[in-house]
């Protein structure tokens, strides 16, 4: 007699992350109440298990959905107002300007859904997210089914969102009690950066994460003038004073650590902290090329981000692991540097493990949540032939092969149209509003 389950996918290629470098065959996976009950051979699978939804994908590639280490969500309605300037220019000129006029829980909630979407799309089933009015970008993840870990935002200056660092986390705490229990939608404590956010803002951000157990995210060595302004205002390059105050630890995530030196390394490796590496971003506002290869060899656990769409302009974790993978290679001049697997391990394990979440997500392991992605690596011309999938995912696939998404069991993309309350005619609608009242 068959055992009744929710779901079953039955892909050419199964990729489970954990073991590393393993690729099965021809074997099935198997949801119940929303976590994998079972992984094996398809012929056992059918003889074994019933479902309620069952999917047969002979030409894909079924892995872990993606994790999202660093995004601005809400800046999709950003996304090219402002291209080829350096960062400082960018912010001070544009961003920070149109921040100052236009964001309001609704710019937030409808950015929100706008990236969510593209995210959606293009395999990435959780994000985490860094942005002013942190309760309406929750309610947009929640209403696309996509897990988050909302950024509560801490800086100096105000802003339509708070004041100082006490009011940024006065209310940032108040929207996550709010939220505490919800089954997708986690929090962290979010100080922009060293150079926006002071010594006291930043002991108080490190003692509530410490009290709180949360995450804390923040932008650190981005650039070499982030790096040189520090050494003259306080004497120390940004990753030490951080550890000065107290904020290092393996709960925080650096994000961009582009400008980093061997004692940054050490620090980052020694405190067990995680890197959020986004190379196109840094390569499209000319920060850099983080060390990547020197931070797998000191054992530091690095994730992908695509940053905001205003600075990237894309939420494509499938380009960010192609730059990554290359950018690694011609920048050392070693064609061994980040193999296929290990970027693929970055863009899922390693972003759920910088999070507190790779005992839930991040890799297809019984038991764990089943946040999943269906890839179509064997179905057309552009993808023949494969010889090996792992590869095949890095260098030659892009977002738009994604075909499935499931995030706890729940189908979220089918045959690559996302399953939204919110129809893609309405989107595109809230975005020319907001390209009305930005222009």
């Amino acid at each position: 007699m068959s055992i009744e389950v929710d779901l079953l996918v039955h892909p050419r290629w199964l990729i489970p992350v954990e073991p590393d470098r393993v690729v099965l065959t021809r074997h099935s996976l198997a949801v119940r109440d929303g976590r994998i009950v079972d992984i094996l051979p398809q012929a056992d699978a059918h003889a074994r298990y019933h479902a309620a939804a069952d999917h047969d994908l002979p030409g894909h590639a079924l892995i872990p959905g993606l994790v999202n280490l660093h995004t601005h969500a809400a800046m999709s309605l950003m996304r090219g107002i402002s291209d080829d300037l350096p960062l400082e220019r960018w912010l001070r000129e544009t961003i920070w300007p149109a921040e100052a006029r236009h964001v309001s829980p609704a710019f937030v909630r409808d950015g929100a859904l706008l990236a969510a979407r593209e995210m959606l799309r293009g395999g990435i089933t959780t994000c985490n997210d860094m942005y002013f009015f942190p309760e309406a970008a929750a309610s947009a993840f929640a209403e696309a089914g996509m897990r988050a870990v909302v950024g509560l935002i801490v800086l100096d200056f105000p802003s339509a969102w708070a004041n100082d660092p006490d009011d940024y986390l006065r209310r940032g705490l108040a929207v996550r009690d709010k939220w505490r229990g919800h089954p997708r939608i986690a929090f962290s404590i979010a100080p922009h950066a060293p150079y926006s956010v002071s010594d006291a803002g930043l002991e108080r951000a490190a003692c509530l994460a410490a009290e709180l157990d949360l995450p804390i995210h923040i932008h650190v060595h981005e650039t070499a003038h982030e790096v040189s302004e520090s050494l003259a205002a306080h004497g120390a390059r940004p990753l030490a004073r951080l550890e000065r105050l107290r904020l290092l630890g393996p709960n925080l995530t650096a994000v961009h650590a582009v400008h980093v030196d061997a004692h940054d390394l050490a620090l980052l490796a020694h405190h067990g902290c995680s890197v959020a590496h986004c190379p196109s971003s840094n390569m499209k506002l000319a920060s850099g090329i983080a060390p990547l290869p020197a931070m797998l060899r000191q054992g530091i656990n690095v994730g992908l981000g695509s940053d905001g769409a205003a600075s990237n302009n894309r939420l494509d974790l499938f380009q960010e692991m192609r730059q990554a993978a290359l950018l690694a290679k011609v920048g050392c001049l070693d064609a061994t540097a980040a193999p296929a697997h290990a970027v693929l391990r970055m863009a899922t394990l390693g972003g759920a493990r910088a999070l507190g979440l790779d005992g839930m997500i991040g890799s297809l392991e019984i038991g764990k949540h089943a946040d999943l992605c269906a890839v179509a690596l064997g179905t057309t011309p552009a993808t023949a032939p494969c010889f090996d999938p792992i590869s095949h995912l890095i260098y030659v696939c892009d977002r738009e092969q994604v075909s499935h998404v499931w995030i706890d069991g729940d189908l979220r993309v089918r045959n690559g149209k996302v399953l939204l309350r919110i129809s893609d005619n309405e989107l595109l609608a809230l975005a020319s509003l907001w390209q009305t009242r930005l222009v």
